[in-house]
Parts: structure tokens; C-alpha cells; sequence
């Protein structure tokens, strides 16, 4: 699914608070005190998709997302009364910490908001560089709402995640380096949250002196800014892989940069987020979350919408809970065929199992779990259901034995993903 902008007169594209030296200048601002994270062309990714690309590890700052400079940039533009007073934000995810980090390291009082449902550890994770957090409310609206408050209780300065000029120049010497890495870059495939990392991706990019595409990437269940600048209200909520980027009310400020200067957006589907995950870790050997691989997903999804180009992939972020990752790698192995799980109905008799195994080790899969189910099914009372957790080398290898069980009598069912 795409959506494709017009071209708008220059006049209103000068008249965006944003422009090319906002860019360079935040660049001067935070140089030494940000990582200047490689640029890097796989070639392993670009035979898979058919094109060139070359990959922004984002992932490599210290707080592993690319927020920390959005956020510096915008302490570096405080008054001295106002870090004495400090700044608050409202978020529980890459912007906290960031903020938190540099703040604690300017000496600047810093206090996140976040919603009392926020996984221990991102709460962890903010104290840990410096962050005072307050729990407030069960949405991130709550929250928000609670931190406009103290905002004015306290006269502290709010630091938008991504709804603010400051932010956004910050965000875009993401693509003032990689330009400079990767000249023959031709095409911007960027993450869209709330759209600060794109208002200043897509600010770079179009002051360049030859054509360079910007395409914005969004989770389809929070298809927010392809909704506002298409004009047509979607459905938008949901567990989504891509937290990062699950942004129900994009920015005013960032619309109206998007609708100027960025030439398409696509949306991917979760499957898609989970296999770029898994991809970027087995090949590039690099962690990612899922926002961080929208870009990756989404040249999978459209790899015709690619042909030819020289693609430069902004991995903005590296923070995924162990646990999920675990999970999203097994799914992954499911979807190639390499684990499989097998329904497979027998007679409650002695020896039926046993003759069940015999065909897994004549066609040499590897039997991980077996799931007995004897009362909670629909079969009479001598009968049976097995769900046996399987791997192998490949799905033509689980299509044999399936094949084989099946000339042998049994009823198979291959238990597929959601």
C-alpha cells in the first residue's frame, strides 16, 4: 500500500521552519558528543532484495536509537535559566533515554513521564542515564497530559519527542553522514513515528544538488501520518512489533514537512517487521527493534518498488526486550520451515506413538516438544490429537515427512502462524 506525494511550490517549502543550515548547524552543535555511526553497504541484503543498500546502524549510539540527537540539539539551544531548571518530556522509549543521558551529562535536570503500564525496564533503563521518572495515567495521553502540567506546576521546558524544529534538525545529521559516507545513495527509505526523523532526513535530502527520493515507512497498524497526508482516516492501534514507531496523532509541525518534502509511504504488515528483525541479526549480525527495520520491511514487501535504486536504510534503533527477540526469531524459523509443528491424530493405543517417531527419525527431523491431548477434543474416547514442535533442514525436508505420515494413514495438519 503506497501513497505517493504531489510536488508543492518552493514558496511554501521555504516557508517550513526547517530548513538545510538548521541541519548543519545541529550538526556542529552535537559533533563529539554523539557516535558517528557507520554507514555500511551489505551485500548480502541488497542479492535478497535485488538492489543496492546500504544500512545506518542508528543502533550504535549509546543509547541505541538515533533520538539522542534530536534531543541534544535541543538542550544545546536552552537558556542557562532553563537548565537550571530543568526540561521534562513525556515517553517511555528512545526520547527518555536519550534526554535523560545528555541532559544528566549537561547537568541539566530531566524528569520523564511515563504511563504507570510501562515495562519495568524501560523505567530501569531511563533511571540508569540519569532520568527522574514520574508514573502517571494508563495511556501515553495520560501521561502526555500529566507532563504538559508539571510542565507549567514546575517552569520546566518541554522537549517534544519528535513535534519540535529542534528535535527534528538533530535527527536529520543522520542523513548529512550518510550522504557523506554513501554519495551515490539515491533513495532515503526512513521509519515514520510522529516524524521527526524524517522531517530532517527529507530536509537533507531535498537540498542536494541531484534528485534523491525520501520514502517513509509506517507500521500498518499505525498507518497515522499516511492518513493524514492521504486523507483517508484508517483504522490505527493494535500490539505492534514496531513500538518505536506506533504513533496514533503524528506532529503538526512534521505533517507539514512530510506533505512537502516526502515523495511516498508504505506500509508493512507485522510478519514483514519480524522477518527484517530476523534478517538483520543473521546476516548484518546486528540487533534491531522493530522500528528500526521498518525500512528493511518494507523494501521486502515492495522490492520492484526498488529496482535499480541505490537505497540508504536508517536503523534508528536497537532497543527490542530479549525475550521478544527470541520470540520473533523462532516465528521466523516457522515461517522458513525450519521448526514446524505437526497436529497429528492418533488411536490411544500402545506403540501408536512410537510408530509416529520412527518416520521422524527415517526422515531425519529432530523432535523438540510433543503435546499429548487426550480429554479436550472433539474425537471419540480412544482417540487421540499429538502436537509434536519439530526442526529440520528446510521445509521441503517437513513437506516429506508430512507426505509420509499421510501415506501411512495418519491425519497431519501443519499448525501454521498467525
Amino acid at each position: 500500500m503506497t501513497q505517493t506525494a504531489t510536488a508543492r511550490p518552493q514558496a511554501a517549502d521555504a516557508a517550513l521552519p526547517l530548513t538545510i543550515d538548521d541541519v548543519r548547524a545541529a550538526a556542529q552543535r552535537i559533533a563529539g558528543a554523539v557516535v558517528r555511526t557507520p554507514t555500511m553497504h551489505s551485500q548480502t541484503l541488497s542479492n535478497i532484495v535485488g538492489t543496492e543498500i546500504w544500512l545506518k546502524f542508528e543502533n550504535l549510539q549509546f543509547t541505541a536509537a538515533y533520538k539522542e540527537r534530536g534531543a541534544l540539539n535541543a538542550l544545546l539551544q536552552l537558556t542557562q535559566e532553563q537548565r537550571d531548571r530543568g526540561v521534562i518530556a513525556a515517553s517511555a522509549g528512545n526520547h527518555s533515554q536519550g534526554l535523560s543521558y545528555h541532559g544528566t551529562r549537561l547537568g541539566v535536570p530531566v524528569t520523564i513521564v511515563m504511563p504507570r503500564t510501562t515495562p519495568s525496564v524501560k523505567i530501569m533503563q531511563t533511571e540508569s542515564v540519569g532520568g527522574n521518572v514520574v508514573l502517571e495515567g494508563e495511556t501515553f495521553d495520560d501521561a502526555y497530559a500529566h507532563a504538559r502540567q508539571l510542565e507549567k506546576e514546575r517552569n520546566l521546558t518541554f522537549v517534544h519527542p519528535f513535534d519540535d524544529p529542534h528535535v527534528a534538525a538533530g535527527a536529520g545529521t543522520v542523513a548529512l553522514e550518510m550522504l557523506e559516507d554513501a554519495p551515490e545513495i539515491d533513495c532515503l527509505v526512513v521509519p515514520i513515528g510522529g516524524g521527526g526523523l524524517i522531517s530532517g532526513v527529507s530536509t537533507v535530502a531535498k537540498a542536494q544538488d541531484r534528485p534523491i527520493e525520501v520514502i517513509g515507512v509506517e507500521a500498518a497498524l499505525y498507518p497515522s501520518m499516511y492518513s493524514r497526508i492521504n486523507g483517508t482516516p484508517m483504522p490505527c492501534g493494535g500490539d505492534t512489533l514496531a513500538e518505536g514507531i506506533a504513533v496514533k496523532e503524528p506532529g503538526e509541525f512534521t505533517s507539514r514537512v512530510i506533505a512537502e518534502r516526502v515523495d511516498d509511504i508504505l506500509l508493512v504488515e507485522e510478519a514483514e517487521l519480524e522477518r527484517a528483525v530476523s534478517l538483520l541479526l543473521q546476516i548484518e549480525k546486528t540487533v534491531v527493534e522493530g522500528a528500526g527495520s521498518a525500512g528493511l520491511a518494507a523494501m521486502l514487501a515492495h522490492p520492484n518498488r526498488f529496482k535499480g535504486k541505490k537505497v540508504g536504510l536508517v536503523l534508528c534503533g536497537g532497543n527490542i526486550d530479549p525475550r521478544l527477540l527470541a520470540n520473533v526469531l523462532l516465528r521466523d524459523l516457522a515461517r522458513s520451515g525450519r521448526l514446524a509443528r505437526l497436529r497429528i491424530t492418533l488411536q490411544d493405543r500402545p506403540g501408536a506413538l512410537y510408530k509416529v517417531m520412527k518416520e521422524f527419525n527415517a526422515h531425519n527431523v529432530n523432535i523438540i516438544e510433543i503435546y499429548h491431548q487426550r480429554i479436550f477434543t472433539s474425537l471419540p474416547a480412544k482417540g487421540l490429537i499429538t502436537d509434536i514442535e519439530c526442526e529440520a533442514r528446510d521445509k521441503d525436508q517437513i513437506d516429506a515427512l508430512v507426505a509420509a505420515l499421510k501415506d501411512g494413514g495418519y491425519t497431519v495438519q501443519l499448525v501454521e502462524l498467525g
